[in-house]
């Protein structure tokens, strides 16, 4: 950080002018927006924005050209955040809008985020020791700078099926509180975030629309448009009445109306939205009065009433706080519902990763709240989901808290951090319990619970599993927290080996987009428990992970490659690798576009959708070892394929090997063609001692000849040991071999 070499009575002195100064920079602030009409102040703010996402690219500096208008989007944010505050703590006035006094809170309102930035900086700088070890400082300042900057981390696009998802189980008191059920509300906050993010351009086409249809209208009559708008408005009331939305929606901060752009109930927006001059608490006397650091009323009541209608001042906290502030009033509605709502957000959370993922476990055996005695207790204890597919197990523990989205980590940020190591920590030590319980004898059986006893359903053996991921499930994301609970002393990869992997339901909704088929998912999960497994090595959240990996595969080699070059330093952080992901979902053709994937030939592309569809056993471990390989082994993977196919006709079977450890044998059969089993056997036993493999991941592919790839299969491959009678065939067949190897 910036404040390497300064004195702790430095820091405190600075912290406290820097905060003195906020305070000031919040109360003018507070009295420029009291002084201003809402609507012509969010017109101005909001046509500040749309110029940032207009802005002209400059070709040659396009990371400049991107820096620059997130800065205006971002400054915006910020100020319609102070907007929307001042909006709910201040009562109505009456007011004329003052230009030059907007021009001087735009200033206001940058120079206060930089200021609570380097707030962030001072106030973490000395912070040696704490829950998370070395890189507490790190995450005290990445903690209070995201409070203050970071908003709207999900796509916009995707907040209705977000919504509709998370609360379907709430379905029918919803509909009993507000008239309206789970869909219903999930098109309303999708309508919100689609006029948040193309209300300005609709408009503008609106507006357009309407002049060359009143143009068309006078040339046709041979007229100016003077001469005929009188006759224009008495035939066209729809179209001036629809004209003037668009325009209110274009200058007088129409796209924040939600009673407008959505069919949103009014007692449910009323639940979400402030009245004027409701809130106390944001710039009541005290220390932080008024700054980013404390909670912004917006994370409480994302909505603000103005008049007779409801706003989202701000684009982003009605998304990022609206699931929350609708389930509190729910319940605040409907106390009754109490219990039965907790039941339903268990149910939610642990089903979430499976029913969300089902695709890609397809023919999975999933049990849900799988019970056992603890082998150190003796007592019996439960896991929420565990999910067998092929040789992966999955472990998911589901938790819910919302506390580390209102308790501002400047003003206590044990208790900020707590939250979400509760979360996380718990989850860990479940997980780490039923991974010891199956460690703990060669085979172990699992139970269900009837409601009076507890019955056996299923018996498991670690040595069954290739690889097994233990999972922490949220709800929201809750980075960068998640990642950074790896450096707290109690996380350890579990039996040496596993490590821990927090994910959020937000998170699943990308996930199963950009990784379709069990393959892929589970190469994805082995690439990210590889870097959950790194100390001082991070990356913000999912969609970083997720962006790494479609950008260099296994960008865990090159973080380790990393550590090792520099000494092992105590923090390596990969910033923006999520561009690859975020860029799919802008624009609004977003959902036709092709979904960035890593690149593969299509012979391999072929081998990898027939081992999906085959289904044989050991079929994710062979994808997984294929998956592995960089560029050009794909490359040389897919040549000698297309080679092999290409003389099928001549031969009823093809063979070679691909070397390292594993190293790859595939057996390439003519589909017609009977498989001769011992010969297959035998050359990929050869094959192995040619290139002194240890172990080999051994395929038979069936394909027409010069055509498709129909079935691909795993296959046991026996490496000699020792040369024998039996075996001394193989091992002269192993010497021809290695005489015409070709090293790649």
């Amino acid at each position: 950080m910036a404040f390497e070499g300064t004195t702790e009575d430095q820091l405190e002195a600075t912290a406290a002018s820097l905060l003195s100064d906020m305070e000031d920079l919040a109360a003018r602030m507070r009295a420029i927006i009291a002084a201003q009409p809402p609507h012509d102040l969010l017109g101005y703010i909001q046509a500040q924005r749309a110029m940032g996402a207009m802005f002209e690219s400059d070709a040659e500096h396009p990371k400049e050209t991107d820096a620059t208008r997130l800065d205006l989007i971002n400054d915006s944010q910020f100020l319609l955040e102070y907007v929307h505050a001042v909006l709910a703590s201040d009562p109505e006035t009456d007011a004329e809008f003052d230009e030059a006094a907007c021009v001087e809170l735009c200033e206001l309102s940058k120079k206060l985020r930089m200021q609570a930035i380097i707030h962030a900086m001072a106030t973490s700088a000395d912070t040696e020791t704490g829950i998370f070890g070395p890189s507490t400082a790190e995450l005290q300042f990445r903690a209070k700078s995201n409070w203050v900057m970071l908003r709207g981390n999900r796509y916009q696009v995707l907040e209705g099926e977000f919504f509709a998802y998370v609360l379907a189980p709430h379905d029918g008191m919803l509909r009993d509180a507000y008239g309206v059920g789970a869909a219903d509300i999930a098109a309303g906050f999708q309508d919100m975030a689609d006029a948040a993010r193309a209300g300005h351009a609709n408009a503008f086409d609106e507006v357009a629309k309407h002049f060359d249809a009143a143009q068309a209208f006078a040339e046709a009559r041979g007229k100016s448009f003077d001469e005929v708008a009188a006759e224009w408005a008495e035939t066209h009331s729809a179209d001036i009445r629809a004209a003037a939305l668009a325009m209110d929606d274009m200058v007088r901060g129409g796209t924040s109306n939600v009673s407008r752009h959505t069919k949103l109930p009014g007692d449910l927006l009323a639940d979400l939205a402030y009245r004027r001059g409701e809130e106390t608490e944001f710039f009541a006397p005290g220390s932080y009065a008024g700054t980013p650091y404390r909670t912004l009323p917006a994370r409480k009541k994302p909505l603000i009433q103005l008049g007779k209608e409801y706003y989202a001042v701000d684009p982003c906290l009605p998304r990022d706080a609206g699931y929350r502030a609708l389930l509190w009033n729910l319940l605040n509605r409907k106390p009754e519902y109490k219990k039965d709502f907790e039941d339903r957000q268990k149910a939610l959370g642990e089903t979430a990763f499976a029913d969300l993922l089902s695709s890609q476990l397809e023919g999975a055996t999933i049990y849900n709240e799988v019970y056992y005695r603890d082998p150190v207790s003796r007592q019996w204890v439960e896991n929420d989901t565990l999910i067998l597919l092929d040789d992966v197990l999955f472990l998911v523990e589901a938790k819910a808290g919302a506390a580390a989205t209102i308790a501002s980590p400047a003003l206590d940020f044990d208790r900020h951090a707590q939250a979400v190591q509760d979360l996380v920590v718990k989850a860990y030590k479940q997980c780490r319990r039923f991974f010891d319980y199956l460690d703990s004898a060669d085979e172990v059986p699992i139970f269900t619970w009837t409601g009076k006893k507890y019955l056996e359903c299923g018996r498991l053996r670690r040595a069954d599993y290739r690889a097994m991921f233990p999972v922490g499930l949220t709800v929201e994301s809750f980075s960068p927290f998640s990642a950074f609970c790896k450096e707290l002393p109690e996380i350890l990869p579990i039996l040496g080996r596993h490590a821990f992997v927090s994910l959020s339901i937000d998170d699943l909704f990308v996930l199963r987009r950009f990784l379709p088929t069990a393959g892929e998912f589970a190469h994805y999960m082995e690439v990210r428990q590889a870097v959950a497994g790194m100390r001082g090595a991070h990356l913000f959240d999912e969609l970083d992970h997720l962006g790494a990996y479609i950008w260099k595969n296994r960008f865990d080699m090159e973080i380790a490659d990393q550590q090792r070059a520099q000494g092992r330093p105590s923090l390596i952080i990969w910033d923006g690798m999520s561009e690859k992901v975020d860029r799919h979902f802008e624009g609004e053709d977003w959902a036709a576009r092709p979904i960035p994937r890593q690149a593969y030939p299509d012979g391999v592309l072929q081998l990898l959708a027939a081992l999906e569809k085959t289904g044989a056993a050991g079929r994710l471990g062979a994808d997984s070892h294929i998956r592995n390989y960089d560029e050009n082994t794909r490359v040389e993977l897919a040549k000698m394929l297309e080679k092999c196919l290409g003389t099928l006709k001549e031969h009823p079977a093809r063979y070679f090997l691909i070397a390292g450890e594993p190293s790859l044998f595939v057996w390439l059969q003519r589909a017609d063609a009977a498989l001769d089993w011992a010969s297959m056997q035998d050359k990929a036993s050869a094959a192995a001692l040619s290139v002194q493999a240890m172990s080999v991941v051994g395929l038979v592919v069936a394909a027409y000849a010069g055509g498709d790839i129909v079935d691909a299969r795993q296959v046991q491959v026996a490496v000699p040991r020792t040369k024998t009678a039996d075996n001394a065939h193989i091992y002269m067949d192993a010497e021809r071999m290695s005489g015409r190897a070709v090293k790649l």
